[in-house]
């Protein structure tokens, strides 16, 4: 269900006489994300994350165009975002917000700009063929915290992704359907996630971990970790002009840490289990495999 374009009065007084008590209105701990789903689609490169009530969806697609002038033997990537009014009704078609602004330029901190996905891989003649694969973001429904939902959807949904086999044999470049040649994954070096605090109080005294909706509206600022489960960091991003202390973002670094490996683990889990379930001799692997482990009995 769309949220009002702010919360009322009551709602502010009534959150922040809690959050002073130590409680959250949806009581999770100041640590704790909302529940977190993630669902690869039927088709690769599709990725649904649901995270409390915000919902992001991610569809990867792949064209061969020429490279950009300075860039020969590099591949194009590029992250779109939308956020229509279905998720939000400050949200109108056609006008950028500055929250659209703000996820775009974290999606690009985190991902396009930290290498995550190997762009050289993406060239297919040096100059003029090239791989130019597109991650389409579309926001569904906004209840805070968008950027973490999204980067989690656009890092599954680029892992999940096949694009065509391709073979090039004297100059001439065949890029084979399905059918002929099983699609590849794409390059990947190292899969970023964020992590995202709100800062509330007259000094950002407290943290919350994963704000929503209503918190975003009364936080005096915020701060979203970018790195990936060894540890190496993306950008480290505040907003807001309250300052807080440096022990504070330590604190908060190392939380995001902790909350990046389980990210992280959660990505795993789901890209093994689609293999599987793509794979049509996998469940008939997986009992033989137990059954020859079994140990017989005395």
């Amino acid at each position: 269900m769309p949220r009002e374009a702010e919360p009322s009065a009551n709602e502010k007084q009534f959150l922040l006489q809690a959050l002073q008590e130590g409680l959250r209105l949806d009581g999770r701990a100041f640590d704790e994300y909302r529940k977190l789903d993630l669902t690869l689609g039927d088709e690769y490169g599709t990725a649904d994350v649901s995270l409390g009530q915000t919902r992001v969806l991610v569809n990867i697609s792949a064209e061969v165009t020429v490279p950009f002038p300075d860039r020969q033997f590099d591949g194009i990537f590029q992250i779109s975002t939308e956020l229509s009014p279905m998720a939000s009704p400050h949200f109108e078609p056609n006008r950028t917000t500055e929250t659209e602004i703000l996820l775009s330029r974290l999606l690009e901190k985190t991902i396009r700009r930290s290498g995550a996905l190997d762009t050289e891989s993406l060239c297919l003649v040096a100059g003029s063929k090239v791989w130019s694969v597109r991650a389409d973001v579309h926001v569904l429904a906004h209840d805070g915290n968008l950027v973490d939902a999204a980067c989690l959807a656009t890092v599954a949904a680029l892992r999940h992704f096949r694009k065509p086999d391709t073979a090039i044999e004297s100059g001439e470049l065949t890029i084979f359907t399905p059918a002929e040649r099983e699609p590849v994954p794409l390059g990947w070096l190292h899969s970023p996630y964020c992590v995202t605090f709100g800062f509330f109080g007259d000094e950002g005294e407290t943290v919350l971990l994963d704000p929503d909706w209503r918190e975003e509206h009364l936080a005096v600022g915020s701060c979203t970790f970018g790195l990936n489960k060894h540890g190496e960091v993306c950008h480290v991003t505040k907003l807001g002009g309250e300052p807080v202390e440096a022990t504070t973002l330590l604190k908060c670094a190392a939380i995001a840490g902790q909350k990046i490996k389980e990210l992280s683990d959660l990505v795993d889990a789901k890209l093994a289990e689609d293999g599987r379930r793509r794979d049509k001799g996998g469940l008939i692997s997986e009992l033989l495999s137990a059954e020859n482990e079994r140990v017989p009995d005395a």
